[in-house]
């Protein structure tokens, strides 16, 4: 049976333009950079935060033979209209982490907002991928 979640995977546009998001602007560690010869310079880059053992795989929206190249462009456009994300990070303060995330440069879809559940925000890393951070009841 299923033990543990290890990765979740984020579609990317750029892997070097997201490594540097990811480590840089929200503080991530990097914790593999692959390249695979063999598959042709496949590179598995993933990223997790620190203390947690969940990473993130930021995989390259792949072409032909894994998607046709209309089906790759396809997803592409779904990633720059936000469509393709979906994480969601805790945090102990909301308000202190939008503060020190925007003054990296972090582009966010709305402001720390009261919910039912606690208060959260919304923002985007470089290819459109949409996340929440909330800080929990």
């Amino acid at each position: 049976m299923l033990r543990q979640l290890t990765h979740a995977q984020v579609c990317v546009t750029d892997q070097d333009e997201a490594l540097e998001f990811y480590t840089e602007k929200l503080g991530m560690e990097l914790r593999e950079d692959v390249t695979v010869p063999e598959l042709g310079n496949f590179r598995w880059l993933s990223v997790g935060v620190p203390g947690q053992e969940v990473s993130i795989t930021l995989m390259a929206v792949p072409g032909p033979p894994v998607f046709e190249e209309e089906t790759r462009n396809q997803i592409l456009a779904l990633l720059a209209k936000g469509a393709a994300g979906g994480l969601f990070f805790a945090t102990d303060d909301v308000q202190g982490s939008y503060e020190e995330l925007k003054g990296r440069g972090v582009e966010f879809a709305q402001e720390p907002t009261e919910q039912p559940y606690g208060i959260d925000a919304g923002f985007r890393d470089p290819s459109g991928n949409h996340f929440r951070m909330a800080q929990l009841r």
